[in-house]
């Protein structure tokens, strides 16, 4: 739930503007002013802002008498700030899987999730021959899929590839064999060998994958 954990660290004109208009299917700015007791100018250009940048549109309200109404509304560009389906029903639909389908069915199930990704990961990184440029890539492909990973020069020249999140980490704890299938499916994409490290420090892990030539 990413918008209420940055409306409580960062109180701001910019995240009342996006929560009021969430809740709502659309609002002039005077009725944004009215429900922030903010200056008609001030929200204005904030929404003048968002819509620059393309995460609001607007449409025209007709009104009884007189111009359209000109409204203010969220884009799909602001969907990942809000909750979206949680690892927990995901570890409930394996757990189903599991009880219809038998016994290995989540584990087929989580094989071929992370199959199909690294099968999408192959498709940009055929296009670089160097291991240190596929590496590059990879990073930026995992960290686009939230595991905030960075492409490191270890000690002594080798590489490694460092990834300071993990967007399933309940599942992970439920299905223990994800950290296997995906050193595996690293190997197979950079064609070495692969070792897997965690460290964890003051409740905070990050897994390491040191890549060998």
């Amino acid at each position: 739930m990413i918008f209420p954990l940055l409306r409580d660290i960062i109180r701001s004109p910019v995240t009342e503007v996006i929560l009021h208009l969430k809740k709502s299917p659309g609002l002039s700015v005077k009725e944004l002013c009215a429900l922030m007791d903010m200056s008609y100018m001030g929200v204005k250009q904030h929404c003048m802002d968002l819509e620059k940048k393309g995460y609001l549109d607007t449409w025209r309200r007709p009104k009884a008498q007189g111009r359209p109404e000109k409204l203010y509304r969220l884009t799909t560009k602001l969907d990942p700030l809000f909750p979206k389906a949680s690892e927990e029903m995901l570890i409930d639909i394996l757990k189903n899987a599991e009880r219809i389908f038998g016994q290995t069915a989540p584990e087929k199930l989580i094989y071929a999730f992370f199959q199909s990704k690294a099968d999408a990961y192959q498709v940009r990184l055929a296009e670089e021959p160097e291991l240190e440029n596929k590496v590059l890539v990879l990073a930026r492909l995992r960290s686009a899929d939230g595991c905030m990973s960075v492409a490191e020069v270890a000690a002594g020249g080798g590489i490694r590839l460092v990834d300071y999140h993990c967007p399933w980490a309940a599942l992970a704890r439920k299905y223990p064999l994800i950290a296997e299938i995906e050193c595996d499916l690293m190997e197979r994409l950079l064609e070495c060998s692969v070792e897997r490290a965690v460290e964890e420090n003051s409740g905070l892990k990050r897994v390491i994958y040191r890549i060998r030539r």
